[in-house]
């Protein structure tokens, strides 16, 4: 897929919002992983490493669904709808037998659980990449205030981001279910003693973040080439948003993913132009890039020394 986003050349404030945009759009990417894993830290104290594994599976079935049907609405149901799927099916049959483990049996039993999905990827899809196509709808450019093109596809990937992050904010603060869902990350033995049923809870919540890391990997398949483990990675950079934002919080995640999406974009981006202003220019090769790397890093360690609960704790931790 050609991906080329259009600017007017020379013209720095162009290239600014051009890139401030793509942060926002890998910083929305962050939230939807970040969210469901934050959800289930908070409520049910589990540390989940086989999140990532349900971000591959929206990516990959959405790319199948597509590739066979011809039809996006297909592959956006067989994304959603498959992680939903594996997320019962791993929540039924694994973790209510782990959730009253201490964190060292939740990190063994999902890193292994990790593996075991990644090889059935492999097994089923090949160990080969598979291209997600853009839906036909969605392709060409948007003229963003005259001053740039910039891909339509990635600008729809914004909208619906903030708009599930609008309706996961109204679901969790001004809804019944989501009084009892922070009633119980509260202090869920008091909860389950006024009758509120927990388990049924616990699964809810579990499957709602596995549908929303499907979401995310769906949306990325396009701009990503879809292989097996591709969520590994992107779940190092989900539990950088997750502390930097505050265990268990939502709204933290949400500030904390689209701060760790600009800084690492706009670092990429400017800090070679930066360093060659005062460094000969293969030093600048060198280091802006390494630099640029370590930046979401170096501000998780910033947040940690200075606030160590994160930006944005909930009030229960």
């Amino acid at each position: 897929m050609s991906d080329e986003i259009g600017r007017l050349p020379g013209d720095p404030l162009s290239l600014v919002l051009e890139q401030s945009l793509n942060g926002l759009q890998l910083g929305v990417l962050l939230f939807l992983m970040s969210a469901g894993l934050t959800l289930v830290f908070g409520i049910m104290n589990l540390v989940n490493l086989a999140h990532g594994s349900l971000y591959m599976v929206g990516a990959y079935l959405c790319a199948w669904g597509y590739a066979l049907t011809q039809s996006f609405l297909f592959g956006l149901i067989a994304g959603i709808g498959g992680a939903l799927l594996v997320g019962l099916i791993i929540e039924l049959g694994i973790f209510r037998r782990i959730y009253s483990g201490d964190h060292l049996d939740h990190v063994l039993a999902t890193f292994g659980l990790t593996l075991v999905i990644n090889d059935i990827a492999r097994f089923i899809f090949g160990p080969a990449a598979l291209f997600a196509k853009v839906p036909d709808f969605l392709g060409g450019q948007t003229s963003i205030f005259g001053l740039f093109a910039y891909p339509t596809y990635r600008l729809a990937i914004i909208i619906v981001g903030l708009l599930v992050a609008a309706g996961l904010s109204v679901l969790l603060q001004r809804t019944r279910l989501g009084m009892l869902i922070r009633a119980a990350a509260s202090n869920r033995v008091m909860a389950g003693a006024l009758g509120v049923n927990v388990t049924a809870l616990y699964t809810f919540v579990f499957v709602l973040g596995a549908a929303l890391a499907g979401l995310s990997g769906l949306m990325a398949g396009p701009i990503l080439s879809v292989v097996p483990g591709m969520g590994d990675s992107v779940l190092i950079l989900a539990f950088v948003v997750i502390v930097i934002g505050g265990l268990g919080s939502v709204q933290g995640a949400f500030i904390a993913a689209i701060m760790v999406g600009v800084i690492d974009t706009l670092g990429r981006s400017f800090l070679k132009p930066i360093f060659a202003s005062f460094l000969d220019r293969s030093a600048a090769d060198n280091a802006a890039p390494a630099v640029a790397s370590m930046l979401i890093y170096i501000l998780m360690a910033a947040v940690l020394f200075l606030r160590p609960q994160g930006l944005f704790p909930p009030k229960s931790r």
